[in-house]
């Protein structure tokens, strides 16, 4: 088929209308989190940030000074004794003189460098003296955050992507986006101004990383292994970062939020997040109606499964529809909250030990009771207790 060429008020309808759609999905600065046409280093909120910061610079202008003097030498030289000139190329095999230089001034201009980014390093892996010890856990595709030392001992909970980000991702981010497109969360970490925060990293699945450019921290979550990592936010504010390791396909719906509040703003939110654990303290032995869980297990599929398996539960791409699933659909309950419970790696289901067992009985009984499953199978936790138990 031959293309039809387009008249000048037709092609420049489309170059306008291009515009207008690139020019709906503008953004501004997201303040703690990146920026327009950032092309330096995020703003840093932390004294190692800023140490990194001056390094960066240093470095740059010493190579850059270094690149200058070479070439101007070697311009130089290559512009006063060329041939047209009369001059001839000298022959001599060895100069001690040029030996000793190029060894001496190299060492010197690296010994110059070394030692203060050495002492940056040595004071980024001093993780002693924390006022604050939180463990971070990298999920596919989540960050679980647990308060282990410190004000805020005992709390813990499972930050995810905002759901409201993921759906406008899923339907193209037609339109005018957020300025924290893909960096909203429904449970940020939480942390005082002013404190020595130290985080603990694992993974419960594959290798993740956690990264906030703002603190100057960048520490990898592997599976079976414990690393570490400090900062000291000086500032009170919200600030943004995303794992920064390759993790599977939802690795860009990965992103951390890190809220800075002042000390008296940071017991106050202790203290209202330890009353919302109380309340939603279980025990395990009760046994709910089956329209008490079904109504309990729709928030949290909403919270935690939504995102991959929709609303509607009719899945994505390689995400199986749990709408009509067999293993949803089959009599021994056990299927699925093995399932649940211990993930299937190789189909992309991410274990959910960490939910309670209430959480889980109650997702998979609203899983069991709703859209076209209509099987009136109800999973108590005391199910999935001895479940996990095995």
């Amino acid at each position: 088929m031959k293309s039809i060429p387009l008249k000048p008020v037709q092609a420049l309808a489309a170059i306008a209308g291009t515009w207008i759609g690139t020019a709906a999905h503008a953004v501004n600065d997201l303040p703690g989190g990146p920026a327009v046409r950032q092309l330096n280093l995020a703003a840093p909120v932390t004294r190692i940030a800023e140490e990194q910061h001056s390094l960066h610079w240093m470095m740059l202008i010493v190579c850059t000074v270094i690149f200058v003097a070479v070439f101007a030498v070697m311009f130089y030289s290559i512009w006063k004794h060329r041939k047209s000139r009369g001059h001839k190329a000298a022959s001599f095999h060895e100069s001690v003189t040029v030996e000793v230089a190029w060894t001496i001034v190299p060492f010197l201009i690296v010994i110059a460098v070394a030692l203060p980014a050495t002492k940056v390093l040595v004071a980024q892996k001093d993780t002693t003296n924390a006022d604050l010890t939180v463990k971070v856990t990298g999920y596919q595709w989540k960050w679980g955050y647990d308060y282990l030392k410190g004000e805020g001992e005992g709390l813990a909970f499972i930050s995810t992507l905002d759901s409201s980000h993921r759906a406008l991702s899923d339907a193209g981010a037609r339109g005018r986006v957020p300025d924290d497109y893909l960096l909203k969360v429904d449970y940020p970490l939480v942390v005082p101004v002013g404190k020595k925060v130290r985080v603990i990293t694992t993974a419960n699945d594959v290798i993740h990383s956690f990264m906030v450019p703002a603190f100057g921290i960048k520490q990898d979550a592997i599976p079976g292994f414990v690393r570490d990592t400090w900062f000291r936010a000086e500032k009170t504010g919200d600030y943004y970062g995303q794992c920064a390791e390759l993790c599977g396909k939802e690795h860009a719906y990965m992103p951390i939020h890190v809220k800075v509040l002042s000390a008296a703003d940071y017991t106050a939110w202790v203290e209202a997040e330890r009353k919302k654990a109380a309340a939603k303290l279980d025990d395990p032995a009760k046994v709910w109606t089956l329209e008490d869980i079904v109504k309990r297990g729709e928030k949290v599929y909403a919270a935690n499964c939504a995102a991959c398996h929709q609303a509607n539960g009719k899945g994505a791409g390689p995400i199986k529809p749990l709408d009509g699933s067999p293993v949803v659909l089959d009599a021994d309950k056990k299927l699925q909250i093995d399932t649940v419970l211990n993930g299937r790696v190789d189909k992309g289901m991410p274990s959910w030990k960490q939910l309670s067992d209430t959480d889980i009985a109650a997702v998979v009984s609203y899983t069991k009771n709703n859209w076209s499953n209509k099987t009136g199978q109800l999973v108590q936790p005391a199910e999935v207790l001895a479940e996990r138990k095995k």
